[in-house]
């Protein structure tokens, strides 16, 4: 049996996997703004459910829910950043305050949760932590680059800590989903930017308009990406990295492809710049 901490737990793949924890016998730590709406969306839950409030930009609520947690349960075991909303446009669209608000829950909001659990597993000296990142942290397109910077320091903050914690018995996976048919789109999750320039209509206006769209018929299943996330928690050498549905695979490998080749192109000008040999 396994106590998880999930934030976020109250619609989404966050929802989806505390209720895969319950039905398989863990105990859950369900982390959302309004602890009512987890109570609510995890009825069957009973004593091995603990709802608790949580804005992870408070570092004050984060601490409170861990120690609640522990009190309640006695440890964690695994930590699931999971809480944070997606913001498109153009760069130029999307004002300063926008911008800060987005990275305080996606980036600084992970922090808060992650610098409240570590002295628990360290002390512990096991658990996981497992970060929801996005394909937009891989490559971000048009109308993505907001988006795609918070989750891509998500990237890099899970490929530190994954460095800092092995040594002490604790793995850390950044799982980056692709497009999945969870209310991730809808009005409570997703949000514009709040001015359109004419300029970008071609470019970041399509993907908005791509987004509303492909509302509800995403590829990627969530039940069986919580499987997947479920099977992360339980290998004894889980990745650093997992990308989730196929067209996330896809956009790796194109990623990948398109860094090398550019590499190759450019390589000679990139490598004339050390001083000459001896020098």
């Amino acid at each position: 049996m396994s106590v998880w901490l999930i934030t976020g737990a109250s619609r989404g793949l966050g929802r989806e996997l505390a209720a895969s924890a319950l039905a398989h016998g863990d105990q859950v730590i369900a982390a959302a703004r309004d602890p009512r709406a987890v109570a609510g969306a995890l009825l069957r839950g009973g004593e091995e459910l603990l709802a608790v409030g949580l804005d992870v930009t408070d570092q004050k609520q984060a601490a409170e829910a861990v120690a609640a947690g522990v009190e309640h349960f006695g440890r964690i075991d695994v930590l699931v950043n999971n809480a944070g909303y997606g913001l498109f446009g153009a760069v130029e669209e999307i004002s300063d305050a926008e911008a800060r608000a987005l990275f305080d829950t996606n980036v600084f909001g992970l922090l808060n949760v992650t610098r409240a659990v570590l002295p628990v597993l360290r002390s512990q000296g096991t658990g996981r932590v497992i970060n929801i990142g996005s394909s937009a942290g891989v490559s971000a397109s048009a109308g993505r680059g907001l988006y795609g910077a918070s989750k891509a320091a998500v990237e890099s903050v899970s490929e530190a800590l994954h460095a800092e914690l092995a040594p002490l018995g604790i793995y850390v996976t950044l799982v980056e989903p692709g497009s999945f048919r969870t209310e991730f789109l809808s009005g409570d999750s997703v949000r514009r930017a709040g001015q359109a320039i004419e300029a970008y209509q071609d470019t970041a206006g399509q993907l908005v308009g791509a987004l509303d769209a492909g509302n509800g018929r995403q590829p990627g299943d969530p039940a069986r990406a919580v499987a997947a996330i479920r099977e992360l928690a339980e290998a004894a050498e889980p990745p650093l990295r997992l990308p989730l549905g196929s067209d996330c695979v896809s956009l790796v490998e194109d990623k990948l492809a398109s860094v090398m080749s550019e590499l190759s192109r450019w390589r000679e000008l990139a490598m004339s710049t050390d001083f000459p040999p001896g020098q």
